[in-house]
């Protein structure tokens, strides 16, 4: 591949936050700056761009991924959802509201992909166990709450009928 087809831009179309968005993006630029910078939603955050602190995470086909570790033309004719996608008619989804209820957040710099990948876990078919959200958290890098706030709110929803699944 030439330099020069890596700058010739593609179009793109995907359905993000259920609203069909259309593009021309350049073959190289990740999913993560496409979404914060063509898009203008900069709700999905950009920490390591490794893949590594999870901040960029949102749902693709509505399992979590790191979006700073796709390319914006894989997610051609896909469904992305960020974290501007939670909310419902101005009313915050339930991972938001129990967050702050249970002080799960703090700088806010990880929390979108926090709340992401929680929302998968949420629709997993089961309840998880607290092993299972300390699995799932494992993959984020937070420096500000110890992670004991962010727990409890993903065992709150849990108690909840928003988890998918039925007793573990």
């Amino acid at each position: 591949m030439s330099i020069q087809s890596l700058k010739e831009k593609v179009k793109i179309s995907l359905l993000v936050n259920g609203r069909e968005v259309e593009g021309e993006t350049e073959p190289r630029k990740l999913l993560s700056d496409f979404i914060r910078e063509d898009i203008g939603l900069t709700g999905t955050h950009v920490g390591c761009e490794h893949g590594v602190c999870g901040s960029c995470t949102v749902l693709f086909n509505g399992k979590a991924v790191r979006s700073c570790l796709m390319f914006a033309v894989q997610a051609n004719g896909s469904t992305i959802q960020t974290v501007e996608g939670l909310a419902k008619d101005g009313e915050q989804h339930l991972l938001q509201k129990l967050f702050t209820e249970c002080h799960g957040l703090q700088c806010g710099f990880c929390t979108p992909g926090i709340l992401m990948s929680s929302v998968e876990l949420l629709n997993s078919g089961k309840k998880p166990t607290r092993r299972e959200i300390e699995e799932m958290l494992s993959g984020h890098l937070c420096r500000c709450t110890g992670y004991k706030g962010v727990i409890e709110a993903i065992e709150s929803a849990c108690r909840t009928n928003e988890c998918k699944g039925g007793e573990n």
